[in-house]
């Protein structure tokens, strides 16, 4: 299906990240945008806000009009995530519309740009947006698909008035095989997903699949280390190609150097904290380089970047109460959260509350899970957050509870931590997971700033 000849467009799960961004972009077009989703949310709310149709209820008596029989300029758009018996996806394909994922939809709208590509299994969300920010405050310009609400703009999609797009290409379902970018950047091949990949043997298959599909004369940015080949190599190491140098902590700030072949570009400052963001910025730096933005101009974008929603997230900030909220759902995004919080506070007791994602993460990474989880001072661990799965046998919260070492922790509902926060008001609190743990944000927000 051509981008030209779409003039309707119907999202079944529209209150997705990735999906939202598209019902924006095609609404920012002109299109007629309607969508189902099962919950509202302040995404669906902004999204309604913004002149979007939306329903709540899987019944195919709420949808529009204009889309009850198929036509040539009508696509209806879906995510994986939606569950194979719901009556209006079932309603769409007994119909016989013109049915797109997600990622396929992302495959067509790059169709002919200058694609830059942002994949791994951990870091692509804040990694893109370093990218598409400083392409868009050095003047240079892009329109990015983003797979989280930037602070500076407040959105998950930036529409640009040129020929470049950056895309967060997501490994799940294997969505990035749409994608043929110019540009391909691998952040992170760590096991994830292996209720689709079943091993990492297949999860690494699919990325090299994923680089495979440069364009002729492409060029590959991966991490340092990383099972890939004919890639410049990145990372806050002397043995990578483009490399973070002299990292320090200034205050609040992440302050380091970035070197290759060419380049010195000192004294750079970070807002995000952490070694991992270094590193995201480090190759977004060097993207920037190539594409002949210059050094100073870089170095004024990278320090006034405010990162992205739930990723290391400050919600309190005050002498008496630091509040943090973060995305992480794999141990290995938990360890470098974790590590960020360590090298801002080392010497404030840590509360983590953590709400596991997934029956099946949790199963095959529990003793990963439990491994940083123990490294916290003190743990409410949430039941799981099930998305897309039916409950495992024997699997649950109590199941990881009893392998994390940690003295201090306990299984509890979200009601039982509001009240255990307005009753001890920790001085330093980390909220993480990728479910519906965003709910107590702003309830945790209001005790902690009257407190």
């Amino acid at each position: 299906m051509e981008l030209g000849k779409i003039n309707k467009v119907y999202f079944v799960g529209v209150g997705g990240i990735g999906m939202s961004a598209l019902a924006r972009y095609f609404a920012k077009r002109g299109q007629l945008v309607c969508g189902y989703d099962k919950t509202q949310t302040k995404l669906t709310k902004a999204l309604e806000a913004e002149g979007i149709n939306i329903t709540y209820a899987d019944d195919i008596a709420t949808i529009s009009n204009e889309f009850t029989a198929p036509a040539g300029d009508t696509l209806i758009v879906y995510t994986p995530a939606i569950p194979k018996d719901s009556k209006i996806l079932n309603h769409f394909i007994d119909k016989e519309f013109i049915l797109k994922k997600r990622s396929e939809v992302l495959g067509i709208i790059s169709k002919g740009m200058f694609c830059i590509g942002v994949a791994g299994t951990h870091g692509k969300t804040t990694t893109s947006s370093i990218v598409a920010h400083i392409l868009k405050d050095t003047g240079n310009d892009c329109t990015a698909f983003l797979g989280g609400i930037t602070s500076n703009y407040n959105s998950n999609v930036l529409f640009g008035t040129n020929n470049v797009v950056v895309v967060e290409a997501d490994e799940y379902d294997r969505s990035f095989l749409t994608l043929h970018p110019d540009i391909a950047v691998v952040t992170s091949m760590d096991a994830d997903h292996l209720d689709i990949y079943g091993d990492k043997r297949h999860l690494e298959e699919s990325f090299r699949l994923y680089v495979s599909q440069l364009k002729d004369g492409g060029t590959l940015y991966m991490h340092e280390g990383l099972p890939l080949e004919d890639g410049i190599s990145y990372a806050a190491s002397s043995s990578a190609t483009a490399k973070a140098e002299n990292l320090r902590v200034e205050g609040s700030k992440f302050v380091f150097d970035y070197k290759d072949d060419s380049t010195d570009i000192n004294d750079i400052n970070l807002m995000l904290p952490g070694k991992h963001n270094v590193e995201n910025t480090t190759v977004a730096i060097a993207i920037a380089l190539k594409l002949g933005i210059e050094a100073e101009k870089i170095k004024q974008a990278v320090a006034n970047f405010r990162g992205v929603k739930r990723r290391f997230e400050y919600i309190v900030n005050n002498d008496s109460q630091i509040y943090i909220d973060d995305y992480a759902h794999h141990p290995e995004e938990l360890r470098a959260c974790f590590d960020a919080v360590r090298q801002l506070y080392p010497d404030k007791k840590l509360t983590v509350v953590f709400q596991p994602h997934l029956f099946t993460r949790t199963r095959d990474f529990a003793d990963e899970f439990a491994k940083v989880l123990s490294t916290a001072d003190e743990l409410l661990l949430l039941e799981i957050y099930p998305a897309r799965e039916l409950p495992l046998e024997g699997i649950d919260s109590a199941f990881l509870l009893d392998k994390i070492t940690l003295e201090n922790k306990q299984v509890c509902g979200k009601d039982f931590v509001i009240q255990y926060v307005k009753d001890t008001k920790p001085e330093l609190i980390l909220t993480v997971g990728a479910g519906d743990i965003d709910t107590i944000i702003d309830p945790l927000k209001n005790i902690l700033n009257n407190a």
